[in-house]
């Protein structure tokens, strides 16, 4: 389970430069707990919504919490994912893959992911990523361009979801 919470200024300044700031904490099916600070950078290409992020892990949750508060973020919206990853290797990259259920939406969702170096990695990085997707049987007409926050948020309706970043 992943329990998400965005944050950004009063005036919506990381949202609305494409900007996120997340709280993410994590249970495993062990019972095992753990939680990430992420910021990620704008979208790098529209089409998979991909975003450079710099994550870390902190011990406690609600002391990341606090400082962002304190340092002035607000939390915009707090949803929870149901996934279950699975870690794969093709063409000398890791890859994961991550099936998602986030409740209150329709559907199944399937993430996959790598890291790439430099704005020239890119471009190599989303062929490996879409080379997996062709093998698991998912085709163009599959994708979405839209994020689980702004999705949730419009669900939730204008008023119960507030700005969101991803």
């Amino acid at each position: 389970m992943y329990r998400d919470t965005s944050y950004d200024t009063p005036g919506g300044e990381l949202l609305d430069g494409d900007r996120e700031l997340r709280i993410r904490e994590i249970e495993g099916a062990d019972g095992s707990r753990r939680a990430l600070l992420t910021y990620k950078s704008p979208r790098v290409d529209g089409p998979s919504g991909s975003k450079p992020e710099h994550e870390t892990a902190v011990a406690d949750a609600g002391a990341a919490h606090g400082i962002a508060r304190g340092l002035g973020y607000l939390p915009r919206l707090a949803f929870e994912k149901r996934c279950r990853n699975y870690a794969v290797e093709r063409d000398g990259r890791r890859l994961l893959a991550t099936l998602v259920r986030v409740p209150g939406l329709d559907g199944v969702y399937l993430e996959v992911e790598t890291a790439a170096e430099g704005s020239g990695g890119l471009a190599p990085a989303l062929d490996v990523v879409r080379g997996l997707m062709v093998e698991l049987g998912i085709e163009d007409g599959d994708f979405t361009p839209e994020l689980y926050t702004d999705a949730v948020a419009a669900r939730r309706g204008a008023g119960g979801g507030g700005r969101t970043g991803r």
